[in-house]
């Protein structure tokens, strides 16, 4: 049998495109990731003549889900993720620990910082995916 091509996530980036297109700045201390998940309407087309009294179904249009990660907080008067949350909509990439990436359009719709306690502190930004994710080989140009 062979062996396992499993791996841990250590080493994923996130980044968010910075000034010139196609290139992304790491954010710092991301703790956590989720990718955005893919999900397709399913639109009933059932009739009254339908095999067997089985409802029927037809693909429709697919959805990018949200994405997002968490991160250590560390506050700063010149906070970019609130220049990226401000600015909207964006371009994010995830890069993970072999190479691949993930990249898609979306809109920047939450960052929170989390409850301050004795604790570290932290943060989290979601972000909706818009448009369709494209995933890129390692090695590619970004």
């Amino acid at each position: 049998m062979p062996e396992t091509k499993a791996d841990i996530g250590f080493g994923a980036i996130f980044g968010i495109e910075g000034d010139t297109p196609g290139t992304y700045v790491p954010v710092a201390e991301v703790t956590a990731i989720t990718p955005p998940s893919r999900s397709r309407e399913a639109i009933e087309a059932t009739h009254l003549n339908s095999p067997d009294q089985y409802a029927e179904f037809i693909a429709g249009i697919m959805r990018g889900g949200e994405a997002g990660f968490t991160m250590n907080f560390v506050p700063n008067a010149t906070d970019t993720l609130v220049t990226a949350f401000e600015a909207g909509k964006g371009k994010y990439q995830i890069t993970f620990p072999n190479g691949v990436k993930l990249q898609f359009g979306g809109v920047f719709t939450n960052y929170e910082i989390d409850e301050i306690t004795n604790e570290k502190m932290s943060a989290t930004c979601t972000f909706q995916q818009s448009g369709k994710a494209a995933l890129e080989a390692a090695g590619a140009p970004a």
